[in-house]
């Protein structure tokens, strides 16, 4: 598989160097049975980055995750997170770092206060419960037990639950799940503020919006190996940011270039295609969204099928 790394100078998937970085993956595999989870996949994240990991459903990021995590066991590969092998590191090193999971492990009778406080006792230093609360847009809810919440507030209690032991590296898989609009900018926001106290942060979301909106650096992963790397606005060959300029002739025919330089095909248009009143019809300007370029990333080759 081709590999198309937009960061120059830096391994597939990487940047900086080893003493700046979180995370260190370097030929990471993982067999169930005969399939192929991850396949010789190699990541870096820097510390203080924001990076979003995406990828169809199957392509190996969430056992990717897990193995970071300390949850689940690789075949092969070297992994460094915070600088120690999550399959041996200790107690101290998991207070070093939090979880957002995509499902609930709460305790449904305790109260959300009752449930941040009982979960920052783990810590050595944990931020303080009712600031973690009106963090995550819950300070209404502190006594409310766990099991009255709804959906989106539940899974604001999950991101408190994450962030209250001031984890230096956090996992958040799908963390807006279930918020309105308003309440995804406020955790928005929080996100932001978590990176620039220093905390590092990979976010795995199948909201390409939230992936452009929020990450410093997106990395694409597929059949179990990253296949491109980049900022949201970089990502991908120079090609698949080519801007599309569309049209109808006057007669009637629709038609689309793909080109370089937009504005002179307009103005080569304004005199070439244009009707009675001088205007293009349906004349459209677009330029491919981080979406678009995923898709791209992301289509199943031809020898796949």
């Amino acid at each position: 598989m081709t590999t198309t790394d937009t960061t120059a100078g830096t391994p597939a998937g990487g940047t900086g160097t080893t003493t700046e970085l979180a995370v260190r993956v370097r030929g990471l595999r993982k067999r169930y049975g005969d399939k192929r989870a991850v396949d010789g996949l190699d990541l870096d994240i820097a510390r203080g980055e924001i990076v979003a990991v995406l990828g169809p459903n199957g392509a190996g990021k969430t056992t990717t995750v897990e193995i970071l995590e300390g949850y689940r066991e690789r075949d092969e590969g070297d992994v460094r997170v915070l600088g120690e092998d999550p399959a041996t590191a200790g107690r101290a090193w998991r207070a070093r770092i939090g979880v957002v999971a995509q499902d609930s492990r709460d305790r449904a009778e305790l109260t959300v206060v009752e449930e941040v406080r009982s979960t920052a006792r783990y810590y050595p230093a944990p931020a303080d419960p009712h600031e973690v609360i009106a963090a995550v847009g819950l300070a209404e809810k502190a006594r409310t037990r766990v099991r009255a919440l709804s959906g989106g507030q539940r899974r604001r209690l999950d991101v408190a639950l994450g962030i209250v032991g001031r984890p230096e590296l956090l996992f958040l898989d799908e963390p807006t799940t279930g918020f309105d609009p308003q309440a995804r900018r406020t955790f928005w926001a929080l996100v932001r503020g978590l990176r620039e106290d220093g905390t590092t942060i990979l976010l795995t979301t199948h909201d390409l919006h939230e992936a452009a909106f929020l990450a410093d650096r997106v990395v694409v992963v597929r059949d179990g190996g990253v296949v491109a790397t980049g900022t949201p606005d970089t990502l991908g060959r120079p090609e698949a940011r080519t801007p599309v300029v569309s049209w109808t002739d006057p007669d009637g025919t629709h038609r689309s270039e793909r080109t370089t330089t937009p504005t002179a095909l307009v103005t080569r248009l304004a005199s070439t295609a244009a009707g009675p009143g001088g205007e293009v019809a349906d004349l459209r300007v677009t330029r491919p969204t981080l979406e678009d370029v995923y898709l791209g990333l992301v289509a199943p080759e031809e020898d796949d099928r």
